[in-house]
């Protein structure tokens, strides 16, 4: 009998042992790598959504927070895993700027990933404090406009969503703005509160008490439609600056190479668990909106992400870091 031969029928008595572990897919706990600390936005979406994919699938998604170097961490840590659908990934928007704002990384953000769906579009909001005067988007821009580089706004660090957010309504208005960063929300929330930073594009949790008590002023989100939490508050294109929308997301990705059935079976399983009013509420709470995409259009928007927000770093002049 031949090599080649021989291959051939120990291939074919290998698929059907293949299928049926396919087939029995999960049978032991998943690990669900979160490549930011506990406690995070992105964290507690994942956990939402693991929660209730357990109780569907029958097994225990185990969150497993692999934080620090902007995410790259947990990034190279599932994209060397074995792809046999026991490990995934849940990420945010900034799996797309990490190719931008690192000179090397250990791994290729498309090449190293099985997109699976996104799960929620969390927008920011713009919010400023009603001392300013300003109240709505068309005269922040025109006071900006009347003293260029005299205004300020608010980051929680650089190169991070709400940086970027800002710096992409900046190209869009055709500002001049100082990005002032700070170590988080909190304290940039504060900031703003106190008057010292004009503005903040603000996650919309950390901000709603202080909206519906007037402490804070919503001018605009920055998604491109409008958020469920703040239904009447405009976008900052309806605001009249178009051009200007940015879309953080969070989304679940797998190992390259993990097979498509099971993709299709982690990407069913996160819309049926979206479905839920478990969810739904939740989601309310954090000004979360449930997004999906099929796994095939997740990557294309990926790639076009990657591009998009090299576009965002490089106006922020953001140096690669090593």
């Amino acid at each position: 009998m031949t090599s080649t031969r021989l291959a051939t029928l120990l291939a074919a008595a290998l698929l059907p042992a293949f299928a049926a572990a396919q087939g029995n897919y999960p049978n032991k706990p998943i690990r669900v790598v979160v490549p930011f600390a506990a406690g995070s936005t992105t964290d507690i979406i994942a956990r939402a959504i693991t929660d209730k994919m357990g109780q569907s699938m029958g097994q225990t998604l185990v969150v497993d927070n692999r934080g620090g170097a902007s995410g790259t961490i947990g990034q190279q840590a599932v994209a060397t895993a074995a792809p046999d659908g026991y490990t995934i990934m849940i990420h945010s928007s900034s799996h797309t700027v990490s190719p931008s704002t690192f000179a090397k990384l250990p791994f290729d953000t498309v090449g190293d990933f099985a997109a699976v769906t996104p799960i929620s579009s969390t927008p920011n909001v713009l919010v400023i404090s009603p001392a300013k005067g300003i109240k709505s988007v068309q005269e922040l821009v025109a006071k900006a406009k009347a003293e260029p580089g005299k205004m300020n706004f608010a980051s929680a660090g650089q190169g991070s969503a709400t940086h970027l957010n800002a710096e992409k309504f900046k190209m869009a208005a055709h500002i001049d703005a100082t990005n002032i960063p700070f170590k988080g929300s909190a304290e940039a929330v504060t900031e703003v509160l106190a008057g010292r930073v004009d503005y903040y594009f603000s996650p919309i949790a950390p901000v709603i008490g202080q909206i519906k008590e007037g402490q804070l002023l919503a001018l605009a989100v920055g998604s491109p439609k409008r958020a469920s939490a703040l239904p009447d508050v405009p976008t900052t294109t309806e605001g009249g600056v178009p051009g200007s929308e940015f879309n953080f997301w969070i989304g679940m990705m797998a190992p390259a190479k993990t097979p498509r059935d099971i993709v299709n079976r982690l990407h069913d399983e996160v819309l049926k668990a979206l479905a839920s009013p478990e969810v739904k509420e939740r989601f309310l709470k954090l000004g979360a909106d449930a997004w999906t995409m099929k796994p095939e259009e997740f990557d294309a928007y990926i790639k076009t992400e990657i591009q998009a927000n090299a576009k965002l770093v490089k106006a922020a002049g953001l140096s690669p870091s090593n």
